[in-house]
């Protein structure tokens, strides 16, 4: 489905269901940063190293799953040059791509059906930066 990026996931207990059936959709350039099981465990712990591998340009994007996605989020967007969207339908995804540049992919398992969350995935790798006004926007982000 995503040719030649390189994907790092993770998420929560709430999410590891979620993210376990992405993975069979997203080829083979991707690495699970866990969980590994339906035990509960703290999202900072999935969060911070994902967005550490797209912070380093290991990784080109990201994907991260917990309850409501916002504990995800806004532990990705501590990182810099990470631009983590909670994306929790079609019409807030592509913006999420085309308008700000996002890196990472915050998806809320318990508000999405896992159908819901492929057609978020898809629409978020097949969507391009627009680039021009919002690229002056999104430089305008960074705190640095």
């Amino acid at each position: 489905m995503i040719e030649g990026l390189k994907i790092a996931i993770g998420a929560d207990h709430a999410g590891f269901e979620m993210k376990n059936a992405l993975l069979t959709i997203l080829g083979e350039n991707v690495k699970d940063f866990g969980t590994f099981s339906k035990d509960s465990c703290d999202y900072t712990d999935f969060a911070h190293p994902v967005a550490s591998a797209v912070e380093s340009g290991e990784f080109d994007y990201g994907i991260l799953l917990c309850g409501s996605a916002n504990g995800v989020a806004i532990a990705a967007n501590k990182h810099q040059g990470i631009r983590a969207a909670l994306c929790y339908n079609e019409a807030v995804t592509e913006p999420a791509r085309s308008h700000t540049d996002a890196n990472v992919l915050c998806i809320p398992s318990n508000f999405v059906t896992l159908e819901q969350a492929k057609k978020i995935v898809e629409i978020f790798f097949n969507t391009e930066f627009e680039g021009g006004r919002h690229a002056r926007r999104v430089g305008k982000i960074a705190c640095a």
